[in-house]
């Protein structure tokens, strides 16, 4: 019972099977949703000892090392594709290698959320991981597109599944409270695969573009044994696979698939295969988000008994605020990383591979920003002032950046890049234990799918609005260029293409000094809007309320080994300590 003083949480949540109570002076509720007071008001005596056993660390070592392979898979091809394309004479086919992929793994997670529930984490895990390592062998050893495509579009799910279910078993394994410090080190070493994916394609290449896929199959390897051998969650299982087969939202996830699917071909497709005006564009896009409208309105029906999205994931601000920060985040990241090389290639006159070490600032500090943060998040028992710091940090630097044109010193962009990781990074870990708690622990795995895919979504939005901006302004200034061949070339969403090929630093003296004009105005109008998404981030923190983060682990799902909740006796103010061992 509450006392007196005791504060109404956000939300009540129903709990299986309830924590035994901990006499303090704020008790959490059945399931571990605090109350909605100040920050900062877990007791250290409260919370739970969590104790990681040696199954625990290979487990987690087998989940930093595939996601490694995974990031590394998401950027090796980019200085490998002229080189593919070139050798299997794919000619306008060859967008579609990348593409494929970024559709396979982005429209197939929230599914990954629904199977991990109905299946448990083992099997669902060690399938994905499998069909990435099918993949990357089928694409290594295509003799032609449609075969290199086919393995792109495997590997893609594969990563997709990936990505879900390594933040699902991480949460399955770890407190809530403690969930940021141990996704931290696993994020740094995707961040170091996808930093290190450029520099080991364009080596691998040098010698046969086959080991771009090849590269990745070692890893995965070690990580299906390790976690073939380790891995035993429990689950509660159903008498058979019929009717683990029949609580699979099959109508739903369809549905979503197929839409997300047009969605992202219409904004994939969308200023560079067909011109946005295309009805090639417009009808995915329509059929898509008309689809999508119907599948959320079918998980409400009576109809559908197991949804794959549940409506209650959305049911209180929290949450709610938390997955509209995640798209946030992710729409933001990749507008820096799109954004931030084409700078440098435009109006710094740099390289690919110059504009690539250029934006190393960003690089470094964006990682090690994200394990602090997770840090802070377990040591406070707060998020919200974190968030709120994340947003802030990301306004001013985006904000300062709208400031860089050609003749900007090497500290400006280096100091504005550092601000903007400190931001960005700080939104990494922070989030996703936010949503979980004010929903209860049987939701960790669809909330987590769905933080998982509204942060991929993000991402393709974070290319398609800034390029729609900078063509957009570009067009309309092209009365600016005299050289007539120059406007051709930068007409019709030629801009990015432009820079990116160095066809500036080509231009005669006069023309080209228009053109930097053109491109400062262009960018600076693009550093702003992303401004603008910063400061709506920013905004939001205010809707979320601050929910105890729980420092018992009370899932279904964890190691079989692994003890509920563990008593260790009394501590010197009478309070058992509970403890978790994994």
């Amino acid at each position: 019972m509450m006392g007196p003083n005791d504060k109404l949480s956000e939300k009540e949540i129903p709990s299986s099977s309830p924590s035994p109570p901990v006499p303090t002076a704020a008790p959490p509720q059945a399931n571990g949703s605090s109350s909605d007071e100040s920050p900062g008001t877990t007791t250290p005596a409260a919370a739970a000892l969590f104790k990681p056993g040696w199954r625990f660390w290979l487990i987690y070592v087998s989940l930093a090392l595939i996601t490694f392979a995974a990031s590394v898979d998401n950027t090796i091809v980019f200085t490998a594709l002229p080189a593919i394309t070139r050798e299997i004479n794919a000619g306008s086919q060859y967008v579609w290698i990348a593409n494929s992929y970024v559709i396979a793994s982005t429209a197939i997670q929230p599914l990954f959320g629904q199977l991990s529930n109905i299946l448990g984490r083992r099997v669902p895990s060690l399938v994905v991981v499998a069909l990435f390592a099918i993949g990357s062998g089928i694409a290594g050893g295509a003799n032609g597109v449609p075969m290199l495509i086919a393995g792109r579009t495997i590997q893609g799910i594969g990563c997709g599944g990936i990505f879900v279910l390594l933040d699902v078993v991480v949460c399955d394994l770890v407190p809530l409270r403690e969930r940021g410090k141990y996704l931290g080190p696993i994020l740094a070493a995707g961040g170091l695969g996808s930093t290190l994916g450029p520099l080991i394609g364009g080596a691998l290449t040098a010698v046969t573009w086959r080991w771009v896929f090849y590269i990745t199959l070692p890893f995965s390897g070690l990580s299906l044994i390790t976690m073939a051998l380790f891995m035993n969650m429990r689950h509660v299982r159903s008498k058979s696979w019929k009717q683990n087969l029949a609580r699979i939202d099959v109508p739903g996830n369809a549905l979503l698939i197929a839409s997300i699917t047009a969605v992202l071909l219409g904004l994939l497709m969308g200023g560079t295969t067909f011109p946005w005006s295309s009805w090639r564009v417009i009808l995915p896009l329509v059929l898509g988000f008309v689809g999508w409208a119907t599948f959320h309105a079918y998980q409400l029906s009576s109809w559908c008994k197991e949804p794959t999205i549940p409506p209650r994931l959305f049911s209180n601000r929290t949450s709610a605020v938390g997955f509209t920060l995640s798209f946030l985040s992710g729409v933001l990241l990749e507008w820096v990383v799109y954004f931030l090389p084409l700078y440098f290639q435009a109006l710094k006159g740099a390289s690919p591979l110059e504009s690539a070490v250029d934006t190393l600032p960003f690089n470094i500090f964006l990682i090690p920003t994200a394990a602090i943060g997770g840090i802070l998040m377990t040591k406070t028992g707060t998020y919200r002032p974190l968030h709120g710091a994340a947003y802030i940090f990301l306004a001013i630097g985006l904000g300062l950046s709208s400031l860089l044109n050609a003749s900007s010193s090497k500290a400006e962009w280096v100091i504005f890049q550092i601000i903007i990781a400190l931001g960005l990074g700080c939104t990494f870990v922070t989030l996703l234990p936010a949503i979980q708690a004010s929903l209860s622990e049987s939701d960790v795995a669809t909330a987590t799918a769905m933080y998982s895919f509204l942060r991929s979504f993000g991402f393709i939005w974070g290319i398609t609005i800034p390029s729609l901006i900078l063509n957009a302004l570009v067009s309309g200034r092209l009365g600016t260029v005299d050289d007539a061949g120059v406007r051709a070339q930068l007409a019709n969403g030629g801009a990015y293409e432009f820079a990116a090929h160095g066809s500036i630093q080509a231009l005669p003296p006069a023309v080209q000094q228009q053109v930097v004009r053109l491109y400062t105005h262009a960018f600076r109008t693009t550093w702003l809007a992303a401004l603008a998404f910063a400061l709506l981030g920013f905004l939001l923190v205010f809707l979320e309320k601050h929910v105890e983060l729980r420092s018992e682990l009370d899932t279904e799902f964890g190691m079989e080994s692994q003890p509920k909740e563990g008593i260790q006796g009394k501590n010197a103010e009478g309070v058992r300590d509970a403890s978790v061992t994994v």
